[in-house]
């Protein structure tokens, strides 16, 4: 397993996912409200609102909570105006590196972020200096327990899907873009409602790294995912089974 996949396996075997559970929640309210203006604020007819609010189901909001960010983003004045914004650089051992975000001030955002990737050895590049070592895939996951690997490729080569790997960590199945969400609709009548659903950048080209390289990145990663506008960080880089058991140690 590669970039930001294996980061978040890393550090969740750290227990650092308790810690960040705020922080978490925050960056999952601001995709409801985004997801919320930019369709209409009911999920049953807004597919990339019904996702957020999966995502948020998933991680236990409460509906109450759910409840009140739409109807905060969909109401007149309702609070910040977010923009989705994409930050690519290399950082250190020539890794690339993407950042989503959504952010109410561009300015400070990319200032943050520039900083960070100076401050760890790296540099934050132009749009589109590393999306080429990058596909754009949807992706949506399911738990171990509801199929079978077998009934999960068979139903999602029926539903369009791409592709799909299957592992004791549950189902993952990778869809075209404009499939994402007609794929999850088709699943979720059989499966019921998936884990998540959402477009990800998969990189194409890896670079491996010893324990000292991968501890360098992590840093660097580690320090954009905390940043309170940030939605994800993808990178390109892979290491052994024995360098992430050090790593979570």
């Amino acid at each position: 397993m590669a970039g930001h996949s294996q980061f978040k396996n890393i550090m969740h075997r750290k227990g650092a996912q308790d810690a960040k559970r705020a922080r978490a929640f925050a960056k999952l309210i601001r995709e409801i409200t985004v997801s919320a203006r930019q369709g209409l604020p009911d999920p049953a007819f807004n597919p990339r609102l019904r996702s957020a609010v999966q995502a948020a189901r998933v991680a236990n909001m409460t509906k109450d909570t759910i409840d009140r960010a739409i109807k905060k983003a969909s109401g007149a004045g309702g609070g910040e105006d977010y923009v989705e914004v994409r930050y690519e650089g290399y950082g250190p051992a020539g890794v690339a590196i993407i950042v989503e975000a959504l952010t109410d001030n561009r300015n400070r955002t990319a200032s943050d972020i520039r900083s960070a990737f100076s401050k760890f050895g790296g540099a934050m590049g132009e749009s589109n200096s590393v999306a080429f070592q990058f596909e754009r895939n949807g992706v949506v996951r399911y738990p171990a327990g509801v199929a079978d690997a077998d009934a999960m490729l068979e139903a999602a080569i029926e539903a369009g899907a791409e592709d799909v790997a299957s592992g004791e960590d549950g189902h993952e199945v990778r869809t075209g873009i404009e499939d994402l969400f007609s794929v999850r609709d088709a699943l979720e009548e059989k499966f019921g409602p998936a884990e998540s659903a959402k477009l990800e950048w998969r990189p194409n080209v890896t670079v491996d790294l010893d324990e000292e390289k991968a501890r360098s990145v992590l840093k660097l990663i580690d320090v954009l995912d905390e940043h309170d506008d940030v939605q994800a960080v993808t990178a390109n880089f892979e290491v052994s089974d024995a360098v992430a058991e050090a790593l979570a140690d």
